[in-house]
């Protein structure tokens, strides 16, 4: 009831897996001033662990956003056309040429990955030695599980066996807790079995500003202005971050 009550208006109702809902999303992100800033940061942050070179960086899931504004000649793609995309693909089954790419970068996107295993292997064929795989995605923390498994539409379970999103439709199909499974759980696991990456960063952020903005389907909390006082509050924690973070900027180097 509660989750009904604080979803926007605008989202209530559609199918997570209809092309028309990444549209609106799209449309929400704009509109959602908060939010917006939100997904600038973001790509700010993106835009900065980016390895150096001068190959095409690819976007996987590029629907909702607005990346291609701040990586200039950034390859935008989908699983299916919508506006503002260049290509529709599969993440896990990548169209290009061996070490083409200097880099693949996604925002929300790796947990919903059906074969994290598989992907992978694609991507250490498209990218070039020296290049990575930068994401911002989900993680857990001791508050992140409370918000999850609580007031967030998609799966949350730390304890999946599995690295891939359940069986579902392509956007709806998730498992939020998969970024942190692969890349802190299993850590040992991911180095002996893809020794062509190697894990460059992991930095945890981001507590509160995300879940006062209300994210891409609930109504927003906050006004624009109140974005920088949020910043501030969130600065002054980062001492805790191991404990309140919701997200993590993970980046990944293609080694050899």
């Amino acid at each position: 009831m509660l989750r009904t009550l604080l979803t926007h208006p605008l989202m209530r109702g559609h199918d997570l897996d209809d092309p028309a809902t990444t549209r609106l999303r799209r449309a929400l992100v704009r509109e959602k001033r908060f939010l917006g800033k939100i997904y600038d940061e973001w790509y700010g942050m993106i835009a900065g662990a980016l390895p150096p070179g001068d190959k095409p960086v690819l976007e996987l899931g590029s629907g909702p956003g607005f990346l291609a504004e701040r990586i200039p000649g950034v390859i935008t793609s989908e699983l299916f056309a919508c506006p503002g995309v260049q290509v529709a693909l599969d993440g896990c089954a990548l169209p290009f040429a061996g070490e083409s790419l200097r880099a693949i970068v996604m925002t929300d996107v790796f947990h919903h990955l059906p074969d994290i295993r598989r992907f992978f292997s694609e991507a250490a064929l498209c990218v070039a030695v020296g290049g990575g795989i930068v994401m911002i995605e989900p993680w857990l923390t001791p508050w992140s599980r409370i918000v999850y498994t609580t007031f967030h539409h998609e799966p949350f379970d730390p304890d999946a066996g599995e690295w891939r999103a359940p069986s579902g439709g392509s956007l709806s199909g998730a498992n939020g807790a998969l970024p942190w499974i692969v890349f802190e759980r299993d850590r040992k696991t991911f180095e002996v079995g893809f020794p062509e990456w190697r894990i460059r960063k992991i930095e945890l952020f981001m507590p509160f500003r995300y879940v006062v903005s209300g994210g891409v389907s609930m109504r927003s909390f906050m006004p624009g202005a109140a974005f920088g006082a949020w910043r501030g509050l969130e600065d002054l924690l980062r001492p805790w971050m191991s404990t309140v973070a919701m997200f993590a900027l993970i980046a990944v180097d293609r080694v050899g």
